[in-house]
C-alpha cells in the first residue's frame, strides 16, 4: 500500500468519524443530553495524534458512531453531507480512489461519485472546462483525458527514439492527416507525412526538448491536445488532433509553431 494511499484513507476515516460523532450529537442533543465529562469529543480527530488518548477516543466515538446509527437506521457513511465526503476523497490519488472503490459497497458509492471525480480531475489535469456536463460523468472523462495524455505522450517518446515504423502505427492512414512541423512545412497524406519523418529523423541534429503545459479536450471520437514544447534556447506551441477508430486513437494533425534557435552563426531551424 502507497503512502500517498494510506494518508488519504486515514484523512477520509477521520473526517468519517469525526462528522459522524456531530451528527450523533446533534440528534441526542434533542431527545436527552449525554455527558461529555467537560470534553467535546466531535472536534477531535482519532487519528490526529499518538498515545493511549487515541485509542480511548476511537472506542467512545465508535460507541457514539453506533448509537447513532441504531438511533436512526442509518449507516455513519449515509449520514454525512455529501460534502465532507467530497473533500476527504480528494486527498486521494487515481489509483488509490479506484482502489477505496472495490473494499465495499458503501466505499463503491462514495469512490464512484461525480463531484469527486471532478475535483480529481482539476487537480490531474486542469482547472478549465469546470462549467461543462460530460455526457458520460466526469468518472469516464476523467478515464478518457488519462488515456489521451498517455497517447499523447507516446508520441514524443517516438520522436526521441527516432522510430519510423512506431510513427507509421501511430498515425491513421488517410488522405487527410496533416504534418505541420517546426521547420514551417506542412505535408498533407499519409504517405507524405511519413516521408516527412523520415526526413526529420534522419537528421544528424538531435534535439533535446520537454513538454509543459499540456490541455486536453476529449470527445466520443475525437480528441484534441495542446502544449507547449521547451528546448535549451527557444519553446513553441504544439497541437495534436486524434480520432477514435476500431478501439483506438491515432493522430491526424500535428501542429507545431515555428521555432527559431539563436546560435552562434546565425538562426537555425529546429524540425520537429
Amino acid at each position: 500500500m502507497d503512502i500517498s494511499f494510506f494518508s488519504g484513507a486515514v484523512t477520509f476515516i477521520c473526517c468519517v468519524f469525526t462528522a459522524a460523532a456531530i451528527l450523533t450529537r446533534r440528534s441526542n442533543s434533542k431527545s436527552k443530553s449525554v455527558p461529555t465529562n467537560g470534553r467535546d469529543n466531535s472536534r477531535n480527530c482519532a487519528c490526529g495524534s499518538g498515545g493511549g488518548g487515541s485509542f480511548e477516543m476511537v472506542e467512545k466515538v465508535s460507541v457514539t458512531v453506533a448509537a447513532g446509527e441504531k438511533q436512526t437506521g442509518a449507516s455513519m457513511m449515509e449520514q454525512l453531507v455529501p460534502e465532507i465526503t467530497t473533500h476527504a476523497l480528494s486527498y486521494l490519488d487515481y489509483p488509490s480512489l479506484c482502489r477505496l472503490s472495490m473494499t465495499n459497497s458503501l466505499m463503491r458509492k462514495a469512490a464512484n461519485d461525480d463531484n469527486a471525480w471532478k475535483a480529481l480531475y482539476h487537480k490531474d489535469f486542469t482547472l478549465e472546462q469546470d462549467s461543462m456536463t460530460p455526457i458520460n460523468g466526469w468518472k469516464a472523462y476523467y478515464a478518457a483525458t488519462r488515456a489521451i495524455m498517455n497517447v499523447n505522450a507516446e508520441f514524443f517518446k517516438i520522436i526521441k527514439e527516432r522510430s519510423l515504423p512506431a510513427m507509421e502505427r501511430f498515425w491513421l492512414n488517410a488522405d487527410y492527416v496533416k504534418c505541420f512541423h517546426a521547420s514551417g512545412e506542412y505535408f498533407t497524406g499519409y504517405n507524405a507525412v511519413m516521408g516527412s519523418w523520415q526526413l526529420a529523423f534522419n537528421w544528424e541534429q538531435n534535439v533535446d526538448f520537454e513538454i509543459r503545459d499540456v490541455r486536453a479536450r476529449v470527445m466520443t471520437d475525437a480528441a484534441w491536445v495542446t502544449m507547449k514544447a521547451y528546448l535549451n534556447m527557444g519553446s513553441g506551441n504544439v497541437t495534436n488532433v486524434f480520432e477514435f477508430h476500431n478501439g483506438r486513437w491515432y493522430m491526424v494533425h500535428h501542429h507545431c509553431s515555428v521555432m527559431l534557435i539563436h546560435g552562434g552563426a546565425g538562426q537555425q531551424v529546429v524540425h520537429g
